[in-house]
């Protein structure tokens, strides 16, 4: 653990830590389906569903592959299986001339818009953008020359662990600090698209957060909410969820994505949620007051004369509570009543002799 560093880090002046509420992050990734029309009105619902930030990615083929079917550049399996690298990044990516166009349609509607560069050209052209934070991509927290590039612009940097070992999270977190950038986050992330529930393994953040004195979050590619609402339940910071228009449309990242309206009820979901765990609180809420009747006590449920012999026939623990508390019965049954007591009244001191 690192001391010194920030329990929290800021991107435009809002703080992401904990207790502050749940940075939401939608990502575009692919799912504009190369129209820009598409991204904008991705970024105005992800605006729309009450997230508070968009993520873009800046590559392009060239500056992330190579062109070539060679074995190593060919895909296996899962939901791309068959493609090679350079045909897959090709329709994925962003064009960088949109850049400046979804940085403006983010400030026009009030929400942050920040990108996971993957080269150092990528980086000089966010800079360029003014872009707030940056993202460090999973399969990239290996690549220490670039995110101590990143790093030295001195901005905040949210980075995915994804398949790294904890010794490579390590280095990478050590390579950000060794530019003098304290200003980093960490998300828990499983790198399969989708991510199996039994795989996503989420209390791995709290672990994170201590291991390294770093807020913590989640970056989601599992199916639906529930790992979302795990997180941020486990003390996640910050979660990040790929977002697609119409699930049906055939975008890329379609399968493991969340419409307008599934991301509006995560958010909806995760607001409830915060205010749900609020603190460690043992005294009777204000909305507890009314019911405490409705606790046990002792209750006189027979008539009895003075000078009468209380006993299991006459005296029982029942609702509502206003007698004394069923823990003094030993004390009050053998006891004999002060007065006479009509059923339905409640045990006080004052009826019993002394």
């Amino acid at each position: 653990m690192v001391s010194g560093s920030p329990p929290y880090i800021e991107i435009c002046g809002r703080r992401i830590g904990p207790g502050y509420p749940t940075y939401i992050v939608a990502e575009l990734s692919a799912n504009h389906m190369g129209r820009l029309e598409n991204a904008i009105s991705l970024v105005h619902a992800a605006k729309e569903a009450g997230a508070d930030a968009v993520k873009l990615q800046t590559y392009t083929a060239d500056t992330l592959t190579i062109d070539s079917s060679a074995p190593p550049f060919l895909i296996e399996g899962g939901l791309w299986g068959g493609r090679t690298l350079y045909d897959l990044y090709s329709e994925a990516h962003t064009p960088w001339e949109w850049h400046p166009k979804l940085k403006a349609a983010a400030d026009d509607v009030g929400i942050h818009l920040f990108s996971a560069p993957f080269d150092p050209t990528a980086v000089d052209f966010l800079e360029d953008q003014d872009v707030p934070a940056y993202k460090v991509a999973s399969f990239e927290i290996v690549d220490i020359p670039l995110i101590e590039y990143i790093a030295q612009k001195g901005k905040p940097i949210i980075m995915s662990t994804g398949i790294a070992g904890l010794a490579e999270i390590d280095e990478a977190v050590s390579a950000v600090r060794s530019q003098g950038n304290y200003r980093l986050a960490l998300l828990h992330c499983v790198s399969a698209y989708p991510a199996p529930a039994e795989e996503m393994n989420l209390r791995t953040i709290p672990h994170l957060a201590q291991a390294f004195d770093v807020p913590a979050g989640l970056s989601d590619h599992s199916l639906g909410i529930t790992a979302a609402l795990g997180a941020v339940a486990l003390g996640a910071c910050m979660v990040e969820k790929h977002m697609v228009l119409e699930k049906d449309a055939g975008s890329l990242d379609a399968p493991f994505s969340l419409d307008p309206q599934e991301l509006k009820l995560m958010v909806e979901n995760i607001r409830a949620l915060e205010q749900a765990l609020g603190e460690v609180h043992y005294q009777t809420s204000a909305n507890e007051e009314t019911n405490l009747s409705f606790r046990r006590s002792l209750f006189v449920v027979a008539d009895v004369q003075e000078g009468e012999l209380l006993t299991e026939d006459n005296v029982r623990s029942i609702r509502p509570g206003n007698g004394l508390p069923p823990k003094h019965i030993k004390e009050v049954l053998g006891k004999r009543a002060s007065k006479p007591i009509l059923r339905g009244t409640p045990v006080s001191w004052e009826l019993l002799r002394r």
